[in-house]
């Protein structure tokens, strides 16, 4: 299985809106193939790697991080390829939440006298696959604010300027993290301030569809993209029905807070400089009214920690027991608009 989920990382920026799948065929001479879930109209992992292994699949175990397909979409369902090719014994992460599936193909494949055994490595498949996990639970896509200080929490100096508070190792991650999302959404008052891009330039990978709050310049730099005015919630419920699997929120501190404040955040990431501007009148990471008292504080857990380069990245969830990412996933988000 960990061939499995290693392989899932490897396509983790490219298969959306489907799930990132990795898949593992153990043969009976001990050989180990795998696959993984293609672009969109191409092979689902299962299929990858019962091709890679033709005839040596019979007799074999397969490894699966999610559940198989057992209905025709754009391809075939991979339970009838799974049972074709003699396998004989199945592992499975987890099940599939989707309509489609939820269940299904575990009982198609027992019912062609398989053995399954469902959760190996649960808790990494979980966490590898949360953002479309939420997405068939919920119908909209998981939010990820992304944000970068100093220690002593602050984002730009007075006078507006915050290239760079983090450093270029933080900014490749922040890349990477655009690079696994659908979206990635900015006030229009970033936009006017710092005209960024907000595409993917540091890392390999596709760039996400741009969303501002509001009205862009004619001229920004962040067109072509999406002007939104209305409630955020309607936002994520059309995103969510168009695809968007993952919304990265990149700025500003009114964006940061509007979300904060509406507990539309489903993981807060936060890299953190050693640099302290020592004052008060540095930009904060938020505006508006805060928690007024103490039992008011929103508290949560870290659910993983990184240094890159001199800057740690914390990853933060509020209000929810979702697990951890895994050691060795891939990276994530920077302070500044770029």
């Amino acid at each position: 299985m960990q061939h499995a989920i290693d392989a899932a990382w490897s396509v983790r920026t490219t298969t959306a809106p489907n799930p990132w799948v990795g898949a593992a065929l153990l043969t009976t001479d001990g050989t180990v193939h795998v696959g993984a879930t293609q672009p969109p109209g191409g092979a689902h992992a299962e299929i990858g790697v019962l091709t890679a292994a033709g005839s040596d699949a019979v007799g074999a175990t397969l490894a699966i991080t999610l559940e198989p397909c057992c209905h025709t979409g754009r391809t075939g369902p991979c339970t009838t390829a799974i049972i074709e090719a003699g396998v004989v014994r199945v592992l499975i992460g987890i099940k599939d939440p989707d309509e489609q599936v939820a269940g299904g193909g575990i009982t198609a494949l027992q019912d062609a006298g398989i053995e399954v055994v469902v959760g190996t490595l649960s808790a990494e498949v979980r966490a590898q696959l949360e953002p479309y996990l939420h997405h068939r639970r919920t119908g909209r896509p998981y939010v990820i604010l992304k944000l970068a200080a100093t220690l002593d929490g602050r984002t730009a100096a007075p006078d507006g300027d915050s290239k760079w508070v983090t450093s270029e190792e933080a900014r490749t991650d922040v890349h990477q993290m655009r690079a696994e999302s659908q979206a990635i959404l900015v006030g229009a008052g970033t936009v006017r301030a710092d005209n960024p891009s907000l595409n993917v330039r540091l890392v390999d990978g596709p760039s996400p569809r741009r969303i501002v709050l509001g009205a862009a310049p004619a001229d920004a730099n962040i067109h072509p993209c999406t002007e939104w005015v209305g409630p955020i919630p309607e936002l994520l419920d059309r995103l969510g029905t168009e695809g968007v699997l993952q919304l990265m929120v990149e700025g500003g501190a009114n964006v940061a807070s509007e979300f904060h404040d509406a507990s539309l955040v489903d993981r807060y990431v936060l890299y953190v400089a050693p640099a302290i501007f020592g004052g008060n009148d540095a930009h904060p990471l938020f505006v508006g009214d805060g928690a007024p008292t103490m039992a008011d504080l929103r508290r949560g857990r870290f659910v993983a920690t990184r240094r890159l380069g001199n800057d740690i990245r914390l990853d933060v969830m509020l209000d929810k027991d979702v697990p951890s990412s895994p050691s060795g996933a891939p990276p994530g988000p920077d302070a500044t608009a770029q």
